[in-house]
C-alpha cells in the first residue's frame, strides 16, 4: 500500500475548513542580520505564530533545489520525485488551453539577446497588454515546422505558452534556456534519439522567433522550459475527500491546481481580491489554496524591501481570511527564493500549522530562526497535507 492508498483510506468528510496560504518563495537568507521575514513588520503573522506549530518543510530532499512545480505538488502531497510535471502543461492548463494526446507545450519567456548572449532573461518583464501584441506577431508568422502545427498563447507579463502539434511528438528533450543571463544562447537537445526530430523542430522555432523578432528592442528572443505532454494524475478529492478550490492570479499555479483536480476560481489581480473571492467562495468547499506570487518575483529580483513589503501586505489581510473561522490554517512557502541569490534555494520552507490541537506555545513570530526551533521540526513539505487532515480530525486510525 502506497501513501495515497493509505490516506485515501484513512481520510474522511467532515465540516471543517482548511486554508494553506502560500507565500512563494517566502523562505530567505539574512541580509544585515535579517530576511525579509524578519525585518517586515508582522502583527498578525507573529500572533498566530504564538497559536501555532512551526517548522520547516524539505521540498523535495535535503539539498535540491525545487521548481514551482515540484514545491507545489508536495504542498498538495504529490511525491515529486514521481510525479515529474513540465512547467509547460501547467502554464498551458492554468491559462485555460486545450491540450490534446498529439500536443506537446512549453512554456516560453521573452528574452533579450545580444548577438549570441542571453542579457535578460525576461525581456525587462514587459506589460502583460504588450507582450501579447508580441505573441500575436509570433502566431501570424509562424504556423507550422516539418509537418507540426505551432500554436502560442500569452501569459502574464514576459511569459507565453507555446503548443506544438503532431501525433510522433517527444516530451523528452532538454530546455532551451541557459537559467542565467550573461550566458550564450541554449539550444535543446533530444533526451532520447527517439526525441531527436522534436528537438529540430523546438530548435527551429527558436530560429524562426529570432528572426521575426529581430526589430523589437527587448522581446528580440524566447526560452523555452518544461517541455510536457498532458499527464495522468490521481485526484485531490479522490484521495483526501475533500473539494478543493484554487485562487491563483498566475496561469502555472492555476494549472497545477487544476491537474491535481482543484476548482480553479477566477480572481482578481491582487493579493485583497483574492482574499475577497475566498470570502465569496467559502461555503462551497472544503479546502482553500491561496497563492501569493510576488514574494517570489521580488526574491528572484533581489529586491528585499519590495519582498519585505509584499509580507506586510499579506499580513495586513490575514485578519480577514481568519474572520473565516478556519479550522486549520497552514502559512508556508513552495520553496525558498533568497534575495541575494536571485533564484530558488534548497534552504528549508518556514511553515506553520494553527488549530485548536496544535501544540502552542513555544513560538512567539513567524520567521526563518522561530520555524528552525519550533515543535515540528524538519518535515517533508508532501507530509503537510495529512498534517491539516490529522489537525482538522479528518484521518482515522490507522491500524487495531
Amino acid at each position: 500500500m502506497d501513501r495515497h492508498e493509505l490516506i485515501s483510506k484513512l481520510s474522511v468528510k467532515n465540516e471543517s475548513k482548511i486554508v494553506l496560504l502560500v507565500m512563494d518563495g517566502i523562505g530567505d537568507l539574512p541580509v544585515d542580520g535579517k530576511t525579509p521575514l524578519m525585518a517586515a513588520n508582522t502583527p498578525n503573522l507573529d500572533a498566530l505564530a504564538k497559536e501555532s506549530e512551526l517548522g520547516q518543510t524539505i521540498p523535495v530532499l535535503h539539498g535540491i533545489t525545487p521548481g514551482s512545480g515540484p514545491g507545489h505538488l508536495g504542498l498538495f502531497g504529490y511525491d515529486p520525485l514521481k510525479f515529474q510535471i513540465g512547467r509547460g502543461i501547467l502554464e498551458a492548463l492554468g491559462g485555460d488551453i486545450e491540450v490534446g494526446k498529439d500536443d506537446l507545450v512549453a512554456r516560453a519567456n521573452f528574452a533579450t539577446l545580444e548577438g549570441d548572449i542571453v542579457v535578460d532573461r525576461r525581456a525587462g518583464r514587459p506589460a502583460t497588454d504588450i507582450s501579447a501584441r508580441v505573441v500575436e506577431k509570433l502566431g501570424a508568422s509562424i504556423k507550422e515546422i516539418d509537418g507540426v502545427k505551432i500554436a502560442v498563447y500569452p501569459g502574464k507579463e514576459h511569459r507565453f505558452v507555446v503548443k506544438f502539434t503532431a501525433p510522433w511528438l517527444d516530451e523528452r528533450v532538454s530546455d532551451a534556456d541557459p537559467q542565467k543571463e550573461g550566458k550564450k544562447i541554449v539550444w535543446s537537445e533530444a533526451l532520447v534519439p527517439e526525441a531527436e526530430r522534436t528537438a529540430k523542430v523546438v530548435n527551429e522555432f527558436l530560429k524562426r522567433v529570432r528572426e521575426v523578432l529581430k526589430d523589437e528592442a527587448k522581446m528580440n528572443f524566447a526560452l523555452l522550459r518544461g517541455f510536457s505532454k498532458h499527464p495522468v494524475m490521481p485526484s485531490f478529492e479522490e484521495i483526501y475527500k475533500m473539494k478543493a478550490a484554487a485562487i491563483a492570479t498566475y496561469p502555472m499555479y492555476r494549472g497545477l491546481a487544476k491537474l491535481v483536480g482543484m476548482t480553479v476560481v477566477p480572481t482578481g489581480t491582487t493579493i485583497a481580491e483574492e482574499i475577497e473571492t475566498l470570502k465569496k467562495i467559502w461555503n462551497d468547499f472544503d479546502f482553500f489554496f491561496v497563492h501569493v506570487k510576488k514574494t517570489d518575483s521580488y526574491g528572484e529580483d533581489g529586491d528585499f524591501d519590495k519582498k519585505v513589503h509584499v509580507i506586510e501586505e499579506v499580513d495586513s489581510l490575514l485578519p480577514e481570511i481568519l474572520s473565516l473561522n478556519p479550522d486549520v490554517i497552514v502559512v508556508t512557502g513552495d520553496h525558498s527564493t533568497p534575495t541575494k541569490m536571485k533564484s530558488h534555494s534548497w534552504h528549508p520552507v518556514p511553515f506553520m500549522i494553527r488549530s485548536k490541537f496544535a501544540r502552542s506555545g513555544l513560538s512567539q513570530k513567524f520567521d526563518e530562526n522561530e520555524c528552525a526551533r519550533g515543535t515540528l521540526g524538519n518535515i517533508m513539505a508532501l507530509d503537510g497535507v495529512p498534517l491539516m487532515l490529522a489537525h482538522a480530525l479528518r484521518l482515522e486510525k490507522y491500524g487495531a
